[in-house]
């Protein structure tokens, strides 16, 4: 499995972006989907995951109610759409693919894509 993350980009606090990852290769492998990001001198977090059948999703308490990540089956995309963006979501997010069957993004099981940069600017 390869993903490709795109979407990142310098938008206003407040607004909006759309990250989009495709997916490539064995994606039939994949369970569960997720966005992570990685903010300067932090530890890379958990944004969101969702199943590779579409649901359940999954948000970190800090996104829930402005992000939403969904999937399009069709073309082995998943998107996080951001809104009300805060200053404090400046990061690198990075696209992950869990071929795991506990959907816990484990280092065995776990490919990423690069990151994309976003930056909020207040």
């Amino acid at each position: 499995v390869q993903l490709q993350a795109s979407g990142g980009g310098l938008v206003q606090a407040g607004g909006s972006l759309r990250l989009s990852c495709v997916a490539s290769g064995r994606t039939s492998s994949i369970n569960t989907m997720g966005w992570f990001r990685q903010a300067p001198g932090k530890e890379r977090a958990f944004v969101a995951a969702i199943r590779w059948r579409g649901s359940p999703r999954y948000y970190a308490e800090s996104v829930r109610g402005r992000f939403t990540i969904s999937r399009d089956g069709a073309k082995s995309t998943f998107y996080l759409q951001m809104n009300s963006l805060k200053v404090e979501d400046t990061a690198v997010y990075f696209c992950a693919a869990d071929q795991g069957t506990n959907g816990d993004f484990s280092v065995g099981d776990t490919v990423w894509g690069q990151g994309t940069q976003v930056t909020v600017s207040s």
